[in-house]
């Protein structure tokens, strides 16, 4: 692995470094500036095509089945079958499945591209990070390169949404083909910049790789995906939505089972003994699944009680934006002088402050007064996703950095379905016969924002004993009584043949 010296900061080789490195962290772009262009653009979409309001609702559901359900199978499948093959390979699903969105005529051609592009995202995602992390010795070098990851994902979200409603002016069509245009850039850049590696060694030829695995753990994260959309249907259809997570966890049970058997199983379940990766999950579904809660609450109360435009709500939403500036520039600096369980700690308190004071919101709240709030999400989202993203992928050996991108993921996507399914249902027995009552629904967002207060505050408690468990003095060696011959230093290796850190060593 290369030293944080060789990280491409320089030019020359230097400057392909970090033009791959931009590559990689275009595709977390595009994904968030899809999922939030199409956010922006379904309400046009509905009126347009004559949607019903339940398959609508999944337009947006089926990209998330598709990337909840698969980024686990996604991960691993990089480490096992190539990182640049599953990045290049499912870019182009990507590119040729979000245009075929943009011809639909009907609302189940819409679902199928959407469910389609979210697998390929999925594949896509994880194997951009674990290319990532592989190029990086952990510290400096790595911390600066995810933390830049995380700031261009907080950067397309942001502008998604405000493109998102300038492109539905011209046309909703146009929100499919704007991303096939990026893909299409960046597929282009990646099969230039992006080393051709060694394939990747798997004992026991074809065999070994882990098929009942595989169908088992996509089985499971499937029916759970579903049974969390469902949540938002509240108790409608309650017997379908319990069936589904019922089933999914059985599945849960049959693929640890599977694994325990398997002589090359899939995901090797002692990577769930580290419990750092394990604190930065659960802290990623919490706070992402608050974010993207309360985003929904608020789109909702800007346009069905204020009657914003999408084009208004979405600049006012750009102040969140700010993440994408700090993660970057601010955090780094940070996470070098706190340590990352503290910076952590900080993006937890942010939010939770941020979320508690919009909860006395107001029928003429004016956009000044809102302000406080967005501006101080998007502080806390800077300062939390980056360092959750370099903790989740810490300590993790090389050949299963895309299962810890595809944990990772997972996490965030679960974590979204079941901030906005959250929400959605309780706004829904909150508002049930409100009517047109402004004031009944007024209280009705106000108990939903309850849900992304409750989420932070979970995760506050998981941030403050992770503090804990890193400021807690480590015994020396001699005390652990460890043999000797464990403890003697590791030289560290020389970048592997092809990575992004051997390619930006001078010469």
């Amino acid at each position: 692995m290369a030293t944080s010296k060789s990280t491409g900061m320089g030019t020359g080789t230097g400057t392909r470094a970090w033009a791959l490195l931009l590559v990689l962290c275009g595709t977390i772009f595009l994904e968030g500036i899809d999922v939030a262009m199409l956010a922006v653009a379904i309400p046009t979409i509905r009126a347009d095509l004559g949607l019903g309001t339940g398959t609508a609702a999944w337009v947006v559901s089926g990209y998330v089945l598709g990337y909840a359900g698969f980024t686990l199978l996604g991960g691993r499948a990089a480490d096992l079958l190539g990182r640049r093959r599953m990045f290049l390979f499912w870019l182009t699903v990507f590119l040729l499945f979000s245009g075929l969105g943009g011809f639909a005529t009907e609302g189940w051609m819409l679902v199928v591209a959407r469910f389609v592009t979210g697998v390929a995202a999925a594949f896509m995602t994880p194997a951009a990070l674990s290319l990532i992390t592989t190029s990086y010795e952990e510290g400096p070098a790595r911390n600066k390169a995810l933390l830049i990851f995380a700031g261009t994902a907080a950067a397309g979200f942001s502008l998604g949404l405000v493109i998102g409603g300038l492109l539905t002016e011209l046309g909703w069509r146009w929100v499919f083909f704007a991303p096939v245009l990026l893909a299409g850039a960046l597929l282009v850049a990646a099969v230039r910049l992006i080393p051709v590696q060694p394939a990747p060694v798997r004992t026991g030829g074809p065999a070994g790789f882990d098929a009942l695995g595989a169908v088992t753990a996509a089985g499971a994260m499937l029916l759970a995906a579903y049974g969390i959309v469902r949540l938002e249907h509240g108790f409608d259809g309650w017997p379908l939505t319990v069936g589904a997570l019922a089933a999914g966890a059985l599945l849960v049970g049959a693929f640890v089972a599977v694994e325990r058997r398997s002589s090359h199983p899939l995901v090797r379940l002692g990577i769930f003994r580290k419990a750092p990766m394990v604190r930065a999950d659960l802290g990623a579904l919490l706070f992402v699944g608050a974010f993207f809660g309360f985003q929904f609450v608020l789109t909702l109360y800007l346009q069905e009680l204020r009657g914003w435009s999408s084009l208004q709500t979405a600049v006012a939403l750009v102040a969140m934006g700010v993440d994408a500036i700090l993660a970057p520039t601010l955090t780094p600096k940070l996470v070098e002088r706190f340590g990352n369980a503290r910076v952590i700690l900080g993006g937890f308190v942010a939010a939770v402050l941020a979320y508690v004071m919009f909860l006395p919101v107001g029928m003429d709240w004016s956009y000044t007064a809102m302000l406080p709030t967005l501006l101080l999400a998007g502080v806390a989202f800077g300062l939390a996703y980056g360092p959750l993203t370099i903790a989740a992928t810490d300590g993790v050996d090389a050949e299963e950095q895309g299962l810890a991108g595809g944990l990772l993921h997972t996490s965030v996507q679960f974590g979204s379905a079941i901030g906005i399914s959250a929400v959605t249902a309780v706004y829904g027995i909150a508002s049930a016969g409100a009517g047109d009552d402004p004031g009944a629904r007024l209280d009705a967002f106000r108990s939903a924002l309850f849900v992304p207060v409750g989420m932070v505050l979970v995760g506050l408690a998981l941030a403050i004993y992770g503090v804990r468990r890193a400021e807690r003095p480590v015994r020396s060696p001699v005390e652990r009584t460890v043999p000797v011959e464990q403890v003697v230093p590791v030289v560290p290796r020389s970048p592997e043949p092809g990575s992004l850190a051997a390619s930006s060593q001078h010469r």
